[in-house]
């Protein structure tokens, strides 16, 4: 199947060809006809699959087709983070290059001047808005928007914005939209919550389901068993390997983020963190820096894991086992991206072995635990099934300093 199949408009077609699209992936083959046919839509696909052009392409489509004297502000998009709010809006940017179609990513967190420029466009008539729950409901509030004449309301990524506590949100901003209008979903997975919501706000809506929590098949997954002690110098291991040339390394939280930020840059690696604690302005301008290759090293928490789409990225280091399965394959799924390959590593220390074998339990799949490099020493014993307590950490340091001690005598 080709996108010409689709029988989209020429413009459109020319914005495909100029970014080298040709063929439409599995999620595109399957809802882009249900949007053309103006069907509401629950859509469930990983990530890297091409789920946003599988929502712009047809909505670009419709727009173009619609009479100028017709043309009013056409389509909300819901966006759970600014990171992928900005993404979203450069898709439309760059699919709809040659169709003259405006949009606007609309967040909060900038400065006086992010303002007026999202207020000037909003009075200017943007046909899209890409938009987060909190700033939105904020300008709904003010009447700074008249959604009078939209025709497609849709949610990217629907189940992170459930769990980020915008269910009140979402409810809140559907009352300021007209009863008649295309809804679409799309989630990286589709808990019953997400099912609640869709019978909620979606009319009788067709549901699409494409790989439900699986790694792209493109990524080869690693992990190694290791105490915390050994993972920084674990790691400067594995990013000594040249072929590692753009690098995400996930920790757990923001404190961590900075903590290994600050050791990678002391053994002189080019790394720089990001995290909620910095400017708008610090964000974008790392993001860049990261896409254009100049930072090969980025160290985030999970707001990267979906707020990120970035293709070349070859490496992706968990720091920290993830807290939720789900939030592994998010994480791992910034590599391996539109049908390239990609490598994932997972450092687990002794406490994250029940959190691993959930992994590999959602994935199916058992992934090879790789010996640590020599130098290292050894590292914890891989039984997820032990109870772990608080005299389990202490056994192993005393067993090794009395190992040592015999040795010596």
């Amino acid at each position: 199947m080709t996108f010409q199949d689709f029988n989209f408009d020429e413009k459109l077609l020319e914005g495909l060809a100029s970014m080298g699209y040709t063929k439409p992936t599995a999620i595109q083959e399957q809802a882009i006809p249900l949007i053309l046919q103006n069907k509401d839509l629950i859509a469930c696909a990983q990530t890297g699959t091409g789920k946003t052009a599988a929502f712009l392409l047809p909505i670009l489509h419709k727009i173009i087709n619609t009479p100028d004297k017709q043309r009013h502000l056409n389509t909300l998009i819901i966006s759970p983070t600014r990171e992928l709010a900005t993404q979203i809006d450069q898709q439309v940017e760059g699919l709809g290059y040659f169709t003259g179609i405006s949009s606007i990513s609309i967040y909060g967190g900038g400065d006086g001047a992010a303002w007026n420029q999202q207020r000037k466009a909003l009075e200017d008539g943007a046909e899209i808005i890409i938009a987060t729950p909190g700033r939105l409901i904020a300008l709904l509030q003010m009447g700074k928007i008249n959604f009078a004449h939209l025709k497609h309301l849709i949610l990217d990524e629907a189940d992170r914005m459930l769990d980020m506590g915008f269910y009140d949100d979402i409810l809140k901003i559907i009352k300021y939209l007209p009863a008649e209008r295309q809804t679409i979903l799309f989630s990286a997975t589709m808990p019953p919550k997400i099912r609640l919501l869709a019978n909620t706000i979606a009319k009788n809506p067709e549901q699409v389901n494409i790989s439900i929590s699986k790694p792209s098949e493109g990524i080869l997954q690693q992990a190694y068993l290791v105490f915390d002690a050994q993972k920084l110098k674990l790691l400067t291991s594995i990013l000594a390997d040249e072929k590692y040339s753009s690098v995400i390394i996930f920790a757990s939280t923001k404190e961590n983020v900075k903590k290994l930020d600050k050791e990678l840059k002391q053994v002189g690696l080019k790394a720089k963190a990001f995290h909620s604690d910095l400017e708008q302005k610090e964000r974008e301008e790392i993001l860049r820096e990261f896409k254009s290759k100049s930072l090969p090293i980025l160290i985030g928490t999970d707001i990267l894991s979906r707020g990120i789409d970035v293709e070349g990225i070859n490496l992706v280091v968990n720091f920290n086992t993830p807290h939720d399965p789900e939030d592994y394959i998010h994480r791992i799924g910034r590599t391996a991206r539109a049908a390239t390959t990609g490598v994932a590593i997972t450092f687990i220390n002794d406490k994250d072995q029940r959190k691993f074998a959930a992994i590999e339990a959602l994935i199916g799949k058992e992934i090879p635990k790789l010996p640590l490099p020599e130098g290292l020493g050894e590292g914890p014993a891989y039984q997820p099934n032990r109870r772990v307590g608080p005299d389990s950490f202490k056994k192993k340091p005393f067993k090794k300093k009395k190992k040592v001690a015999s040795k010596q005598e």
